[in-house]
């Protein structure tokens, strides 16, 4: 006993929205495979710590921008989110810093 739909209607893709997934992914892409040829041809040190930091950077911008469509928001709402954002980490800056001196001060 099959039952039969007359009613389906098959929407053909969207090949800008196609292209533009595609084009993020080849953007991430290519940021991470630089990454990955610092990270085995660069020795370690602050060169290449900033490096990962701005890569990761500009990785999470793609992936907030795109796929969370915070991007095609207002910009009252992308500064009311980035700029709390900020204060955290800069906050963690300084806790950090201040540990390391509290830390070199005790021993």
């Amino acid at each position: 006993m099959e039952q039969q739909t007359s009613n389906v209607q098959v929407i053909p893709a969207d090949k800008d929205k196609i292209k533009k997934i595609l084009r993020v992914a080849i953007i991430l892409g290519i940021i991470t495979a630089i990454e990955f040829v610092i990270a085995f041809t660069v020795p370690a040190g602050a060169f290449k710590t900033i490096v990962f930091i701005l890569m990761t950077l500009v990785k999470a911008f793609y992936i907030v921008s795109e796929f969370m469509h915070l991007g095609h928001e207002k910009k009252s709402l992308i500064w009311s989110i980035i700029l709390p954002l900020m204060f955290i980490v800069f906050l963690i800056g300084i806790l950090m810093y201040q540990g390391a001196a509290v830390f070199e001060a005790l021993y």
